[in-house]
């Protein structure tokens, strides 16, 4: 299995912060609630990423068991937002598992994925960080198109479409016209061009706010820098500035 394969398994493990504070607190029923959720959002990507490390769907089955019931019982309660990344703690316990799995059984240990990534592209956090992009877009773009079926604006569809067909390839006049064939509706090139400004602005909107939901409060400043080591930035700013104004 190739190093991207493997960092797009292990970018879909990330969390909110208030939802991991939140499955540790005092209230039994709350913090079983947001324990199930966060097991349920995440427990596929662990499953996933354990498999293709240990290339053994009984032992990986076995680890991901294990990493519940850690997750569970409080093993994480005393993660700290400001020593890291809550996903970069979780690659770092699974990590930990497999390294401990293939010990106990005396077997010759797998290269780590982060070992496997360097080798192959000389620098394993940037690929992971590359990952974790795509995921945080990928995101953003699913809830634009939740957006556009609440709403009924072609937001989605719109910028898609231009996505797909830049501007020295469709005119807005085309693009209407391809809209209202795939909609069924009419549009107009005046009403495709507002539609696209808002489609951007509400994508920008929702990257933002997905970003800023991955910290722990943080200041302008920080949430820029995330933008930034991320690179996103660039799609963010306007929103950004508006924000902070």
């Amino acid at each position: 299995m190739d190093s991207e394969s493997m960092n797009q398994r292990l970018s879909r493990i990330t969390t909110r912060w208030s939802l991991v504070c939140q499955a540790h607190s005092g209230a039994k029923q709350t913090a079983s609630d947001a324990q199930l959720q966060l097991l349920q959002r995440y427990g596929g990507a662990i499953q996933r990423y354990l498999l293709g490390a240990l290339r053994n769907a009984e032992a990986a089955e076995e680890l991901s068991q294990e990493f519940a019931l850690r997750f569970i019982r409080g093993d994480f309660h005393g993660v700290d937002p400001e020593r890291g990344r809550f996903r970069d703690y979780v690659k770092t316990v699974l990590f930990r598992l497999v390294a401990n799995y293939q010990k106990q059984r005396q077997v010759q240990p797998r290269p780590l994925v982060s070992e496997v990534a360097a080798a192959e592209t000389g620098d394993a956090d940037n690929d992971f960080l590359d990952s974790w992009r795509r995921e945080l877009l990928d995101l953003a773009w699913e809830e634009l198109a939740d957006l556009e079926k609440k709403t009924g604006q072609p937001f989605h569809a719109v910028l898609r479409l231009r996505i797909e067909y830049p501007e020295g390839e469709m005119t807005s006049a085309q693009m209407a016209e391809h809209l209202s064939k795939q909609l069924g509706k009419r549009y107009t090139a005046d009403g495709v061009r507002k539609t696209l400004q808002r489609a951007r602005e509400k994508f920008a909107e929702l990257l933002l706010d997905d970003v800023l939901h991955s910290l722990d409060s943080p200041t302008l400043e920080q949430l820029e820098q995330e933008l930034r080591d991320l690179g996103l930035l660039g799609y963010c700013r306007p929103v950004l500035e508006r924000r902070s104004q």
